[in-house]
């Protein structure tokens, strides 16, 4: 069974909300990585570039490391978008 694709055919939802986050952050793939792997996750650059561009899926784990990193939600990552406070 072929693994599920966007409806643009991308392996991912977070590669254009992770260049960005990257960008107002004016962190390199090779830094972020570095970021990452003194956090425990073991995430070179390369893992970072094809996140990016859309060449690997993106695991849980790796969400949850990202989210981490720059203090965003899952719900940022994925959509570019907060999740409204629910009262």
């Amino acid at each position: 069974m072929p693994k599920p694709r966007t409806k643009t055919g991308e392996k991912n939802l977070i590669s254009h909300q992770l260049i960005e986050l990257r960008k107002q952050h004016n962190y390199s793939q090779r830094y972020l990585s570095y970021l990452l792997q003194l956090a425990g996750y073991d995430m070179d650059k390369n893992v970072i570039t094809r996140i990016e561009t859309n060449q690997r899926y993106v695991t849980d784990l790796e969400l949850q490391a990202l989210s981490q990193i720059f203090h965003v939600s899952y719900d940022y990552l994925i959509d570019g978008k907060e999740r409204e406070e629910q009262t």
